[in-house]
């Protein structure tokens, strides 16, 4: 790395210094370079920048980790997003056909789905599934593929028109990232096709999320905040993301 790239580095670290995210064309502009220059800055070894979805971040920058922990989120706010599922399983009607997605987020809300009568999950996530399976009376459409331990999901070139050919009433759809610009995203790629395919697809859409995913970015892009027909999060997230009434269902932080 020469020395006019550290000093560039220097500059966009000190632009970042609040967190958040800085567009790439921007960074050119502040540092009067072309954008191909920062990008060949950000891809050498040792730099303090990542490239994200156009945008540049810092790498000590938590809100960006592209590590992801299943058991770690399994653990993390375990009570609000038992509040969200709760508020979430609302929509649910006897008979619905449901997208469940992968993460940990939604796993509470199968818990809730033991009240109603004859339903059918369609999921690509393990946990889910397990979860699922010990619920009387719930028809359970495990999605098939390769499996991705570190997500405990499905990826299948298929699995796109597996959920095209189902009547999906109500799909339930977890981010690791939401942004009110840049839209929804997640850790890995192999999520995204089932996501868009649910979205697609079903009669209604609601995204669950807790307000630590609120203004993060991670590394792949599904949908935007309009793909949702109802939202269901808390705090900063339900006051900033300027949805009408109508579609955001705000649940209250436990105190």
């Amino acid at each position: 790395m020469n020395q006019r790239s550290v000093q560039r580095q220097e500059r966009l670290l000190q632009a970042l210094a609040g967190g958040g995210s800085l567009r790439l064309a921007d960074a050119a502009m502040l540092c009067g370079v072309s954008e191909m220059t920062l990008r060949r800055d950000v891809s050498s070894k040792g730099s303090p920048l990542m490239l994200m979805g156009g945008h540049l971040v810092r790498r000590d920058d938590p809100h960006f980790s592209p590590v992801y922990d299943l058991e770690t989120q399994r653990d993390r706010g375990v009570d609000i997003k038992t509040r969200l599922c709760q508020r979430a399983s609302s929509y649910v009607q006897d008979g619905d056909t449901l997208f469940i997605d992968c993460g940990t987020t939604l796993v509470p809300m199968v818990a809730e789905l033991g009240q109603r009568r004859h339903l059918t999950v369609v999921t690509y996530a393990l946990n889910v599934a397990n979860a699922v399976s010990h619920l009387d009376g719930v028809r359970l459409i495990l999605l098939g593929g390769l499996y991705q331990g570190v997500s405990q999901s499905f990826d299948g070139e298929d699995v796109a028109r597996q959920i095209r050919s189902l009547g999906i009433n109500r799909a339930f759809l977890s981010a690791a990232g939401v942004h009110l610009e840049r839209g929804l995203s997640c850790f890995h790629f192999h999520e995204i096709i089932p996501k868009q395919a649910a979205i697609e697809t079903a009669a209604q859409r609601i995204l669950v999320f807790d307000d630590s995913k609120w203004g993060v970015l991670r590394p792949a892009f599904f949908g935007t905040l309009s793909d949702a027909d109802i939202i269901v999060t808390h705090g900063e997230a339900a006051a900033a993301a300027s949805v009408s009434p109508e579609i955001a269902a705000r649940v209250d932080s436990p105190r």
